[in-house]
């Protein structure tokens, strides 16, 4: 039952389109007319793409990767993990993917255009959010991260960088590359030194609990305007996590304060979203009281800020980037490599 009423959350124009994209057999990235860069990785790029579906435009981001260098730093695995895990889910506080396919230099995946750009930008811009904007938008993402776990995918790279604000003012969680199906625990070290659990940096072996590590970080960054644990180096930013000393601003409202300590806790096994109750617990805390936990999931709550665009194809919400000159023609993949990306 609760599946249902998820689904049907999401925009149902997310299915239409996952079947339109499917019936196109000779879908590439022809299909599209290319528009400005959006982002830039270590593999590539996103662009904003029009598709133009009975007479009318429609926009998309596409994720752009170069095959090449995707091989040089061995990240076959985790890209095909990426669209797998994509491929099988459908939130509303998730960027959704409707398609993938390639050619033969680059991977393509083809997703929601979030036009408010990312929420780190806002909360650069204003230093830090108030106690009721940090609730509203901590909210959403609870929500995004239980159903992930539902499903036995672990996240793995919470921050504000990779939240993304659409045209309604709601939360969108993007960049699914180091997300994982874990039944129970992985080894691998991943994710932002900031925002890594105890656990990742130890190599203890991590699950889900690493997801609420990261979200009592976030909801500290957002009332703070900075995180918890900090310092120049990597190095150092570990050792702060290890000592778990934790100094909250005079400011901090004080349910706010005991939530982000039960969600800091290095022992996993008393870590708040891990414990019996799952995310109920973090749901019916004090900080949460009297939140409609059916209204968030229904976007039915009044956001606190709504970007502002002039169009639906506006890109003012994100960094201006240069075109790259090697993105039209990148290096030719060997013959053994092409196999790799067979079931892409």
């Amino acid at each position: 039952m609760k599946e249902k009423k998820e689904t049907k959350t999401v925009s149902d124009g997310v299915s239409e389109f996952r079947k339109l994209f499917e019936g196109i057999t000779a879908l590439g990235v022809k299909s599209f007319t290319l528009g400005p860069t959006l982002g830039t990785g270590t593999f590539g790029r996103v662009r904003l793409v029009t598709f133009t579906h009975n007479s009318k435009p429609f926009y998309f981001a596409l994720k752009m990767l170069k095959k090449t260098e995707i091989i040089r730093l061995k990240q076959v695995e985790h890209i095909k993990a990426e669209k797998s895990i994509l491929s099988r889910i459908l939130h509303p506080f998730i960027v959704n993917l409707y398609a993938a396919f390639q050619d033969e230099k680059n991977l393509f995946m083809l997703m929601e255009y979030i036009i408010g750009g990312e929420l780190f930008s806002q909360l650069r811009k204003v230093g830090r959010f108030s106690n009721d904007t940090s609730r509203f938008y901590a909210a959403e993402i609870v929500l995004a991260l239980e159903y992930l776990h539902e499903k036995n995918i672990v996240y793995r790279d919470l921050k504000p960088e990779n939240l993304l604000i659409d045209k309604e003012g709601h939360m969108k969680i993007t960049d699914f590359g180091f997300a994982k199906h874990v039944e129970d625990r992985t080894w691998t070290l991943c994710g932002t030194p900031e925002y890594l659990a105890p656990e990742i940096i130890q190599s203890k072996g991590h699950g889900k609990a690493v997801d609420w590590w990261a979200l009592g970080i976030l909801i500290y960054e957002m009332l703070a305007g900075y995180p918890p644990f900090y310092d120049e180096n990597p190095f150092g930013i570990y050792q702060k996590i290890l000592a778990g000393k934790i100094e909250f601003p005079r400011h901090f409202d004080v349910n706010a304060k005991d939530l982000v300590k039960k969600l800091l806790l290095a022992d996993r096994t008393k870590r708040f979203g891990c414990l019996k109750a799952g995310a109920d617990d973090i749901k019916k805390h004090k900080w949460f009281k009297g939140m409609d936990w059916t209204k968030v999931l229904n976007r039915e709550l009044k956001p606190p800020f709504v970007p502002a665009y002039q169009a639906p194809n506006d890109t003012s919400n994100f960094d201006k980037y240069p075109d790259s000159v090697e993105d039209r023609n990148p290096p030719q993949l060997k013959d053994k490599d092409k196999e790799a990306f067979a079931d892409f």
